[in-house]
């Protein structure tokens, strides 16, 4: 959520940021709620106050033994306008708490203009293409060669885009997960956490994804109502959701191996074949907190954090830079890391990193006491895939398939497949 300072008196600096996205910003709207706001906010304090006034009447005219009655009868009018006024305050600003959560984040100024992922910036390549002398299988014809990945299965269990891995695939699969844990904890210095995989709406709301995504989500038919998550973000940056986190104790850093959860409405294409889009996947999410001057250093640090788990397992990507347009509802700035699929012959996002500044701790009220002003400020939380297992499953089939359909693995992987080397 924006701050509404800005909407009170930076109102035309806001709706230019907001066009940047192509974003409609209903400032009219706005305008006549803040204006209500104002004369009710107004009219519920001058209400109090002559009610505290006529309340010292009572007690001098008691004192001198005058006729308190209609003093009381008085008292008791104003406090029937008061709860009017008071009820009629709640109203006004429930409304615009409904308003400014449909509002996306302002974005940071180093964000290109551009109204969608064609005009996303590369920032940067590495590694290099493999070169086959056969034409290379996609993972979902691997998989079933293989014997090791199975839709028909997933469908029968659930429905539709489910999968179950097995065998070699799905060691394989936690093989990824489980190297990515190990780095992130022992080299990039992140405390690995485990959170409920069911979120309560308010978690929800914290992150962003309600009240805007509510249709993307899978929801549990429970009281309270609760959520599947639809990524580790959303319970992880919960922790410090109403706290006050000290100093000394930033940057927290955490990694969190999760099932995520999504249903993926509109999705179409050839994308709901295998495992490029399923309701179900696993993630390794880096999440940050920090404080506001070193936000934008913790955002390239969090996407090289990613870029490392590419760079051990040797597969190809690129970094790209989101524009305006195709960055999401609550980031300021995002990085997307690419990985090439040699069955697309293209590069496909595997891990989007995101620098949210205030905007998420603003909803969560997360906050650090600043030692210069010995007051609580936001905080700037900051998360990431580091990195989508799935994906990262499908890139290594892909990359390190053989003519026979045998799946090569990667040194990296080695140690923790029990010393295997090739899946055939």
């Amino acid at each position: 959520m924006l701050d509404p300072h800005l909407f009170r008196n930076e109102l035309d600096f806001v709706k230019t940021q907001l066009e940047r996205r192509s974003f409609a910003f209903d400032a009219d709207t706005y305008q006549a709620l803040e204006h209500k706001r104002k004369e009710t906010q107004v009219k519920t304090q001058q209400l109090q106050n002559e009610r505290n006034t006529r309340s010292k009447a009572i007690g001098q005219a008691k004192a001198k033994g005058e006729d308190i009655q209609p003093l009381l009868a008085a008292i008791e009018d104003l406090g029937e306008q008061h709860k009017a006024a008071e009820a009629e305050l709640a109203e006004i600003l429930l409304e615009m708490s409904a308003l400014m959560e449909g509002i996306p984040n302002i974005l940071d100024e180093s964000v290109p203009d551009g109204k969608s992922e064609e005009q996303n910036v590369e920032i940067s390549r590495w590694g290099t293409l493999p070169e086959f002398s056969f034409e290379p299988k996609d993972h979902v014809d691997l998989g079933e060669k293989l014997g090791g990945m199975n839709f028909e299965w997933g469908a029968k269990i659930a429905s539709a885009r489910f999968v179950v891995l097995n065998g070699k695939l799905a060691r394989l699969q936690r093989a990824i997960i489980q190297l990515m844990l190990d780095t992130h904890t022992d080299e990039h210095g992140y405390s690995e956490t485990y959170t409920p995989f069911l979120a309560n709406a308010a978690t929800l709301r914290g992150t962003g994804q309600l009240p805007k995504f509510e249709a993307d989500l899978f929801k549990v038919n429970s009281d309270p109502a609760l959520y599947l998550i639809p990524t580790a973000e959303v319970p992880v940056t919960n922790i410090v959701r109403d706290v006050i986190v000290d100093v000394k104790q930033l940057p927290l850093k955490y990694v969190c191996h999760s099932p995520c959860f999504r249903s993926e409405a509109g999705a179409y294409g050839r994308d709901v074949r295998g495992m490029i889009r399923q309701h179900q996947f696993e993630k390794v999410e880096l999440v940050q907190i920090v404080s506001p001057e070193t936000s934008a250093q913790a955002h390239e640090e969090l996407t090289r954090h990613a870029e490392i788990i590419l760079e051990k397992l040797k597969l190809p990507y690129r970094k790209m830079l989101l524009c305006a347009g195709d960055t999401g509802f609550s980031s300021a700035k995002t990085y997307d890391l690419e990985v090439w699929l040699p069955s697309q012959n293209q590069y496909r996002e595997i891990s989007s990193c995101s620098n949210f500044k205030d905007f998420q701790a603003r909803r969560l009220q997360a906050r650090w006491r600043n030692p210069e002003t010995g007051k609580p400020e936001l905080v700037h939380t900051l998360n990431g895939s580091g990195l989508a297992a799935g994906r990262t499953l499908i890139a290594v089939m892909e990359n390190y398939q053989d003519e026979q359909g045998r799946i090569h693995i990667p040194e990296a992987l080695q140690a923790y497949m029990g010393g295997l080397k090739i899946i055939e």
